[in-house]
């Protein structure tokens, strides 16, 4: 089994669908660690692209906001417009799809969350302390999770230690016997200075992991996000990858 791992698309369709061209042929099923919706300008178009193909969804924060199931209070001023924006233009049909996701699950070897194992909805894990807490939070060797916009690997040494490791692209990883927490990057809204998609590629049989990059049309989602009236500073972040 090949698996396409993606995470926090965030209703950005040209993202989506260059990640999709890009790794066309190379997988049999995506997993999607959440965050479909918010801050971009096409959420239902999202979902209808996911769900054309087999595939394992979570929920993320952003999905949940626009499903009144966290305070939007808690987010920015533009992140707070573009979910109710994104709660205005989802279809019933795409809210029940939503309402029907889980926030964290088990598949074999990997606990997959959209933030961490400890708080599966709203942790970043961005650093090697907080790593470090929430290998104690799952039994799985491995766990993937996105929430941060930044791809990485965490990889615990022992019980005290744990080392963080910068994506290398396009180079399958062997999975070593050492417990990994692996964050595959966001599809739709990078935060790592690079504004290109991220995604990745599992191979199940060969147990490797490769981080990819992929370049997509920045300008046609701006173009959308300006015509749908969304919040400026979402439209130009875009195109520095923060």
């Amino acid at each position: 089994m090949r698996l396409l791992v993606i995470s926090d698309i965030h209703g950005n369709l040209p993202a989506f669908e260059s990640v999709l061209n890009s790794a066309q042929g190379e997988w049999d099923q995506i997993w999607c660690l959440g965050d479909v919706v918010g801050y971009g300008p096409d959420p239902n178009e999202c979902i209808a692209t996911l769900r054309k193909y087999d595939h394992l969804c979570l929920s993320g924060n952003h999905d949940w906001a626009v499903l009144d199931r966290l305070d939007i209070h808690t987010f920015n001023d533009d992140a707070k417009a573009a979910i109710r924006w994104t709660q205005s233009a989802l279809s019933d049909a795409n809210m029940s799809y939503l309402r029907g996701l889980s926030s964290a699950t088990v598949e074999g070897s990997f606990t997959l969350v959209h933030a961490s194992p400890r708080h599966p909805v709203w942790e970043y894990i961005l650093d090697k302390v907080t790593a470090a807490a929430n290998f104690k939070e799952f039994h799985t060797p491995y766990c993937l999770a996105g929430h941060s916009h930044v791809p990485m690997i965490f990889e615990q040494l022992d019980s005290q230690d744990v080392e963080w490791y910068a994506p290398l692209y396009d180079r399958p990883v062997d999975l070593n016997k050492n417990r990994l927490i692996i964050n595959p990057g966001s599809v739709g809204q990078p935060r790592d200075y690079d504004p290109r998609s991220a995604y990745s590629l599992l191979d199940l049989e060969e147990m490797t992991w490769e981080h990819r990059r992929v370049a997509y049309p920045i300008e046609e989602t701006q173009a959308r996000m300006t015509e749908m009236g969304l919040p400026e500073r979402l439209i130009s972040r875009l195109e520095f990858g923060m």
